[in-house]
């Protein structure tokens, strides 16, 4: 086979992938707390074309390594600061740095969150727009009239019963020590790996924390000059290989139409 048929194909192939993450990007511009993706790409393994020279002279040539194409070495999650959006809404709160809120996934297991608008769930407890509630828990009850949350992360509840706010809690966050090892389970939230590292606990504004801002939500870090850039960019490569496909099949069609 000739293998600048199948070293293209892997080009193309890769760079449908690039493609297709540029356009998850753009489709998620406008998701709140969304953070973009971005393909990494390395070589495949190289062979030693010396060898087959050997086997024809019957002499050691000079080093001859060749490619065998491209092929996906990673998706990267981009964790870099989205633009902060005020709304004036009590539920919505943003962390303005780094850090995550921990919350209770549905397996039981912990899962992270940037922050998305909060709510108080059907047992009183503050959890994500999702539902699943936040880690500690922190009970605000259901008749709570107004909700109070400071930058680090102190929580108020004002009921009828009270009619003042009285404190029901405080946020923790939790950061990692290589945020590029986080997997995305959707919804805007991630699990840890072993890549990732162990969760840091501290206190919003304290230990290499953001602080809380209450009344914001955090846009997607998506640009869109970049992200269009970058399409413009695949489709050129994507382009190249087709062209190489194209070549070596005609160089093929040669090699068939030889007469004797």
């Amino acid at each position: 086979m000739n293998d600048a048929l199948y070293i293209a194909a892997t080009g193309m192939n890769m760079q449908q992938k690039s493609v297709d993450a540029i356009a998850n990007n753009l489709a998620n511009v406008n998701t709140a707390g969304f953070k973009k993706a971005q393909v990494n790409f390395e070589d495949l393994v190289h062979r030693d074309l010396s060898a087959a020279d050997v086997s024809r002279n019957g002499a050691s040539g000079a080093q001859l390594w060749q490619g065998s194409g491209v092929a996906v070495g990673a998706i990267m999650t981009s964790f870099l600061q989205g633009a902060l959006q005020k709304t004036g809404q009590q539920m919505d709160v943003a962390i303005q740095g780094a850090g995550f809120f921990e919350v209770v996934g549905e397996d039981g297991s912990s899962a992270y969150s940037r922050g998305t608008p909060l709510m108080v769930d059907k047992d009183g407890f503050l959890a994500i727009a999702s539902g699943q509630a936040l880690k500690p828990a922190i009970h605000v009850g259901l008749d709570a009239r107004s909700i109070a949350i400071d930058p680090d992360g102190t929580v108020r509840a004002t009921t009828d019963a009270t009619g003042a706010p009285v404190e029901v809690g405080k946020i923790e966050l939790v950061r990692f020590s290589d945020t590029s090892g986080l997997v995305s389970l959707g919804g805007n939230l991630y699990k840890p790996t072993e890549r990732s590292g162990d969760a840091i606990y501290g206190a919003p504004g304290n230990d290499n924390m953001g602080a809380l801002a209450q009344g914001y939500v955090e846009g997607s870090n998506v640009n869109l000059v970049q992200e269009m850039v970058g399409l413009m960019a695949a489709q050129r490569a994507y382009e190249s290989s087709v062209k190489v496909i194209q070549a070596s099949d005609e160089m093929l069609g040669m090699s068939n139409n030889l007469r004797k």
